[in-house]
């Protein structure tokens, strides 16, 4: 199941019974996910110069998602009580789409997009999944995420990227229209210039980079 994505390097992980339920109920979802991801870059130049807001290759992943039909969604969800409501819950879920079958039960699957945001995005969207499954609402919840091959490998391809661009100075970062915030050329500047065991530029700017936008507090 989903060896196409392995194989190119992506990490699958299949909690509880989503393997079953995924391979013998939405075959055809596997197939909607697969050929989207398989077509997924994220070239380095993205990685370095995403800003604050949504990355161009979450972006491009969400149109692609958009595309084969996983639309957004709102599952509402209200109790009562001898017919007078007592619980109304509204769950907004980016990429719902449903699949036919001969199996029981509902035939939607959800699927949220966690590129790199903060960890409690991505327990919101667990919480979330578990809620809707829960109440019948959805078979199961797909995350997409980093891995964490990627993860750990971040400052290499981005220490690579500093090489191969020949980044020495704050000049070298504007010739690459790489934006710096006060405090983060502050704290390079600290580094490069201090007395004792000073590093050079390249390595203060790698360091400062992934530890603040690639940091174990975000999704991966």
């Amino acid at each position: 199941m989903l060896e196409g994505l392995r194989q190119t390097g992506f990490e699958i992980h299949l909690e509880s019974h989503a393997a079953a339920i995924l391979s013998t109920d939405f075959p055809t979802a596997l197939t909607d996910i697969e050929s989207v991801l398989l077509a997924v870059r994220v070239p380095i130049t993205e990685i370095i110069g995403s800003g604050g807001g949504e990355a161009q290759g979450t972006q491009r992943m969400r149109h692609a998602f958009n595309d084969a039909g996983w639309r957004k969604s709102i599952f509402e969800i209200e109790k009562s009580i001898n017919g007078v409501p007592r619980e109304s819950i509204s769950h907004e879920v980016d990429h719902v789409k449903s699949f036919e079958g001969d199996f029981q039960g509902t035939k939607d699957i959800a699927l949220e997009i966690e590129w790199n945001n903060k960890d409690p995005f991505f327990d919101r969207d667990l919480e979330n999944f578990k809620r809707l499954h829960t109440e019948g609402a959805i078979s199961t919840g797909i995350i997409v995420t980093r891995g964490s091959s990627l993860h750990d490998s971040m400052r290499d391809f981005v220490n690579r990227f500093a090489v191969e661009q020949n980044i020495r100075s704050f000049d070298d970062l504007k010739r690459l229209d790489i934006q710096l915030t006060r405090r983060k050329e502050r704290d390079i500047r600290k580094r490069v210039e201090r007395e004792r065991n000073p590093i050079d530029f390249a390595s203060a700017w790698v360091d400062n980079f992934v530890s603040d936008k690639y940091g174990e507090a975000t999704t991966h």
